[in-house]
């Protein structure tokens, strides 16, 4: 990408798209009423994907930009456990049959903090009010710094099938700087434990634009994270927002890398995933080409979801604990990101539900688009509206924003179909915030856009 477009873009904020319209946006006009209704409404037959979050942690990384707590006794995990199984009950109680899961995912926080009895009771749980399914993805993510043996042993016996291993970065001196001391052995122990009780599908995630990073760290700890042969990567940009978040106050402010450097770091760990034989997905995610990601790009089948790429089918997204969100066929629902609102809630009879967002017509067409983008980095814009019983008479400044990206060479443009010039694929959240309806009502809550 050419300098002048790094530092044209440099300043500006962008969300993610791991939703449309994105969370900013949701509501408490939408609440527990609605959560209600929508999950009676479903259709019996639907699959769903169950989100389970546990937001503790055992100490601060100061990059975090999670809804997670720092915990050092078992009492408030204790509590919190119980009031996560209490929603299980109540949510499944009003949906209209026993749905089938096709996808589970863990996240955090760090869910195995919570112990492997807690963690096979609430399992044992999702599958009395829940059909399984015998080929579902059964996903976790993990600190390998606190991973021992008889977790490994509850997360191979309740049929774990994939573990994302949170990496960040090998260079010590950046470790030091995040304050999240990981040694490659402790990376290398916890893949072998997990390989070895035939949990074999491996994500790591793996971060740039963090304090004293720099192209060639961070290419380093691209290729010494492909040795150990993981299956998919996803690569984030630190997103520093230390009035939102402010452990990150802790980091220096100083030795974050500009966006010229972290856009060097990017295309380093690129180039080196690619040379390992990894294939590009979307925006930031990497995979061997034998991996389902992979497949589903390749298909036309992949998403976007609150978990970043998948290629999980299902529509309806359930999501279990603080701040988790539920994706239905209305809308968006979000649970209170407070654990002691969240405990209250749950113990006194009341789902969770701090605030949503109902999908209009227009949403679900630019949703659509944005999606398209964010996956396959091109969208045919007169086949999407005609998907959706409607064109693009509206459209005229969206069409006036191509044309201008086109005449920077961030796209192509063929007719109505746009695609991102492949050495503009850091700039895909740009394309795809032309068809944000949303974007101007509250500035500066995203990330920046390189």
């Amino acid at each position: 990408m050419e300098a002048s477009l790094i530092r044209h873009f440099e300043d500006r904020r962008i969300p993610r798209y791991t939703s449309y319209p994105t969370a900013p946006h949701f509501s408490a006009a939408i609440g527990a009423r609605e959560h209600r209704a929508w999950l009676v409404a479903l259709d019996p037959a639907a699959s769903v994907s169950l989100y389970l979050h546990v937001p503790f942690c055992g100490a601060l990384c100061w990059y975090c930009g999670c809804h997670t707590k720092i915990v050092s006794h078992e009492e408030p995990i204790s509590r919190y456990v119980a009031a996560l199984e209490r929603e299980i009950l109540r949510v499944a109680e009003l949906l209209p049959a026993t749905m089938r899961v096709a996808h589970l995912h863990w996240g955090g926080g760090t869910p195995t903090i919570i112990g492997p009895e807690r963690f096979s009771r609430v399992m044992a749980l999702l599958r009395r009010r829940f059909a399984v399914a015998a080929e579902a993805e059964l996903a976790i993510e993990i600190d390998p710094r606190r991973l021992d043996p008889d977790m490994v042993a509850a997360l191979e016996e309740e049929g774990i099938t994939r573990a994302s291993l949170g990496v960040q970065s090998f260079d010590p001196i950046v470790q030091h700087a995040i304050n999240r001391l990981q040694g490659f052995a402790v990376t290398e122990r916890a893949v072998e434990l997990l390989r070895g009780a035939g949990i074999r599908r491996i994500n790591f995630d793996l971060l740039y634009g963090l304090p004293h990073q720099t192209a060639a760290s961070c290419r380093d700890t691209a290729r010494r994270a492909a040795s150990l042969a993981p299956d998919r990567l996803a690569v984030f940009g630190y997103a520093h927002v230390p009035e939102m978040k402010r452990h990150q106050q802790r980091l220096d402010a100083a030795a974050l890398p500009g966006a010229a450097e972290r856009h060097a770091a990017a295309e380093a760990i690129a180039a080196a995933l690619g040379q390992a034989g990894y294939v590009a997905i979307g925006l930031d995610h990497f995979a061997r080409p034998a991996d389902p990601l992979a497949a589903a790009l390749a298909s036309g089948r992949l998403r976007r979801n609150f978990q970043g790429y998948s290629a999980d089918r299902s529509d309806v997204l359930l999501g279990f604990g603080a701040s988790a969100i539920s994706t239905l066929p209305e809308g968006y629902l979000q649970n209170t990101p407070q654990i002691g609102a969240y405990d209250e809630a749950e113990e006194s009879g009341r789902l969770a539900t701090a605030r949503g967002l109902r999908l209009s017509a227009e949403d679900r067409f630019r949703r659509d688009i944005i999606d398209h983008l964010m996956c396959y980095l091109a969208a045919d814009l007169d086949a999407i509206a005609a998907r959706h019983g409607t064109d693009l008479a509206g459209f005229a400044a969206e069409r006036a924003a191509l044309r201008a990206l086109a005449q920077q060479g961030i796209v192509r443009l063929e007719g109505d179909r746009v695609a991102v010039a492949d050495d503009c694929r850091m700039l895909v959240r740009v394309v795809a915030a032309v068809f944000d309806a949303y974007l101007l009502r509250l500035p500066g809550r995203h990330a920046r856009a390189i």
